[in-house]
């Protein structure tokens, strides 16, 4: 395991200012322009400032210069890192004054966690200790802890080794993480935290959390508007989880036709709540329309409509009658708290429209009472679009794997959300950078149906130049929803990432351009590691059945790290119960090493080969990984800065399929990072790599 503790800088404050991705990003940069010329000075820092896109339309190279030289910065005076990092800092306090402020921060319905003014909003998080305190308080292990104090820092110190996280993650998704992996000590070692953060934050990857701009050390340091930012995410994920016709079959009635149900399928979870909403008070009469969770809902005058239509035993025409919002507001929470739904919201709450809170109120009814009845005439047009168990794993992952990658936008279904071609222009950047012709794409709303073909036969055009096999294939075949296509497309996509991934990591540690890796040398790998430890198993290949018992990869885990695996938790497999018991482990363990996985259990139980191959990959991955680690860590010592990278690649939940090529890309409203500094990044962090 790495022993990585982020980027230090001497001054506490000058530290508190930024998180750790961003001070990775920072540092490699000024790294890597220094090596440039051996030396970096002011003069160097107005045309590097002028070029990021918090600056780029504030200020000119000149008027940068001209502010340097008023924070009495003479031209030619030499840098260090931290003095990069003040003027950084200045330049963006003249940024923020000129425009007025900058936008606040996280939300349920933006997952953003970073910003330059990290103001903390109470009242979430009192909402969200509620929440843990409701969820956890019969933990075994937590309980000792709970109930946690919304005034104090009691959940910041509690979330400080980890454990907090992960039993949420489990909360909002049962079976996510296997307990039997979390490092549970009443006194954890630096080690033992850090495996905790990696297994918290990879898990949260995995059930749809955007983690790009976070780091374990900001999580061992409980920096408070990340790990609220983090924490809404994963209580919005458990909140939503209904909202789908899945789980909730009787949103059929929401649709007119079958069409309609493609369109739901494809919505993401808050617009469906937001339809349903609609659906309710269109019925009850109120005239307005509902588009958000905020301005929309803060006279409250929507809610008194809605639990009027859901629980008029509860309900009277006396909330409708009072004018005041306020006293609105009150009479609604008192209607809720007789169907139990007070859990996230104050009256102040609603007056004051807070996005994230009045979301989880909305979310809270419909869990309690959706007022949905099954209409058999309908139902055929949701079991039409039903997917086989095999099918639905595959597109989750893919989509999962996709919204890890950081592209602007966010998939809520594959087979949906790919058809206009954009989300696969994306993805393509990301993995393959520069092979897109931006110029010959359509950005979405697409009126056209024909621009949607365009943009599908250049992704198709891509694939072909990258190898994939594409025989008889169309554009037009994926504008269409062809599943079996798709599928096979995304695949070949997230395939050819990994072995990128593994062949530029390879030749980094050879010092020269690697050769192609292929499935025979990642299965070679395997067999040899486990070989070398002693063990016995060996796998025939990545459709072996003899792999549904998870012994080989348990011993495979164990032989590049050791004291990873607890032996005395491991079943033989050979009950189908066992079976599971040890996939669901092996996916916990390989995620607190480091790797990013969005297989399931079943995947390795029933040894779905591509899940096999990649599971087997990254974990070759991480192992590789480490070997580079301790080179560079040598050409560190050795007083070698030529690695401006390696200190950002030492994170373990960086360090992934997704984040390998994605670990850079930030939100625009933390004014730290832009479009071209991340391609930037990206590239500095691949070329470092090869």
């Amino acid at each position: 395991m790495s022993s990585f503790v982020g980027v230090l800088v001497s001054d506490p404050w000058l530290q508190s200012q930024f998180t750790q991705v961003e001070l990775r990003t920072l540092k490699s940069r000024f790294l890597s322009l220094r090596s440039q010329s051996g030396r970096f000075k002011v003069e160097d820092l107005p045309p590097v400032f002028a070029k990021l896109k918090a600056f780029d339309e504030m200020f000119t190279e000149d008027e940068i210069k001209d502010f340097l030289k008023e924070k009495s910065r003479a031209v030619g005076e030499e840098i260090d890192f931290e003095s990069y990092l003040r003027a950084y800092l200045d330049l963006q306090g003249r940024a923020t004054a000129k425009s007025g402020g900058s936008k606040s921060s996280s939300s349920f319905l933006k997952a953003a966690t970073t910003t330059f003014h990290h103001a903390i909003n109470e009242s979430e998080k009192a909402s969200y200790v509620a929440h843990i305190n409701s969820f956890l308080g019969e933990d075994p292990f937590l309980k000792n802890y709970l109930p946690l104090d919304p005034s104090t820092n009691d959940l910041f110190d509690l979330a400080k080794d980890g454990v907090l996280l992960c039993k949420l993650i489990n909360v909002a998704v049962p079976g996510t993480i296997d307990e039997r992996a979390i490092n549970t000590k009443k006194v954890l070692n630096p080690w033992e935290r850090n495996e905790n953060h990696t297994l918290g934050l990879n898990s949260a990857k995995a059930i749809g959390c955007t983690v790009v701009n976070i780091g374990t050390q900001d999580l061992v340091e409980a920096r408070p508007h990340l790990l609220l930012g983090l924490i809404s995410q994963i209580i919005k994920i458990q909140v939503l989880a209904d909202l789908n016709l899945k789980k909730t079959p009787q949103l059929v009635e929401l649709v007119d036709d079958s069409k309609e149900v493609e369109e739901l399928i494809g919505l993401a979870p808050e617009k469906v709540l937001l339809k349903w909403m609609n659906f309710h008070l269109k019925k009850a009469g109120y005239e307005k329309q509902v588009t958000n969770f905020s301005s929309d809902v803060k006279d409250g005058e929507a809610y008194a409509y809605l639990l009027n239509a859901l629980a008029p035993e509860f309900s009277g025409p006396g909330t409708l009658n009072v004018k005041d919002p306020s006293e609105r507001a009150n009479m609604v929470l008192d209607l809720a708290e007789k169907l139990d739904c007070k859990r996230y919201i104050t009256p102040k709450d609603i007056v004051e429209g807070s996005p994230n809170l009045n979301l989880a109120f909305v979310a809270q009814i419909f869990q309690h009472r959706n007022g949905l009845t099954v209409d058999s005439s309908k139902m055929s047009f949701a079991e039409m679009m039903t997917d086989d168990a095999q099918t639905s794993r595959e597109e989750r992952c893919f989509r999962l794997w996709i919204n890890s990658l950081g592209i602007a936008t966010y998939v809520n279904n594959v087979f949906e959300d790919v058809r206009n071609g954009w989300v696969l222009l994306e993805v393509l950047d990301k993995v393959s950078p520069g092979s897109v012709i931006w110029k010959q794409a359509s950005k979405p709303p697409i009126k056209m149906p024909f621009r949607k073909v365009e943009n599908c036969n250049q992704v198709i055009k891509i694939g072909k130049e990258l190898n994939f096999s594409l025989v008889n294939v169309a554009g037009n075949d994926i504008v269409q929803g062809n599943k079996k296509l798709i599928l096979a497309f995304l695949w070949q996509l997230m395939r050819f990432t990994m072995l990128q991934l593994l062949r530029n990591l390879r030749s980094h540690s050879q010092g020269k351009e690697g050769k192609e890796i292929t499935d025979a040398d990642i299965l070679n790998w395997a067999n040899k590691k486990v070989k070398k430890a002693g063990r016995t198993s060996q796998m025939e290949g990545f459709k072996d059945k003899n792999l549904s018992n998870g012994i080989f990869f348990l011993e495979l885990l164990s032989a590049v790290e050791p004291r990873v695996v607890n032996w005395a938790v491991v079943t033989k497999g050979e009950t189908e119960e066992d079976k599971k018991l040890n996939a669901t482990y092996i996916i916990s363990v390989a995620r607190k090493l480091g790797c990013s996985l969005f297989l399931l259990p079943e995947d390795i139980i029933e040894v779905n080969q591509k899940m096999i191959l990649i599971l087997t990959a990254s974990i070759m991955y991480w192992s590789l990984l480490q070997q580079a680690d301790e080179s560079e860590q040598l050409n560190v010592n050795d007083g070698n800065v030529s690695d401006a990278n390696t200190e950002a690649s030492m994170d373990g939940t960086k360090l992934s399929l997704a984040n390998q090529t994605s670990a850079s890309a930030m939100e625009d409203n933390a004014s730290v990072q832009n479009e071209e500094e991340s391609q930037e990044e990206t590239s500095a962090i691949k070329s470092a790599n090869s």
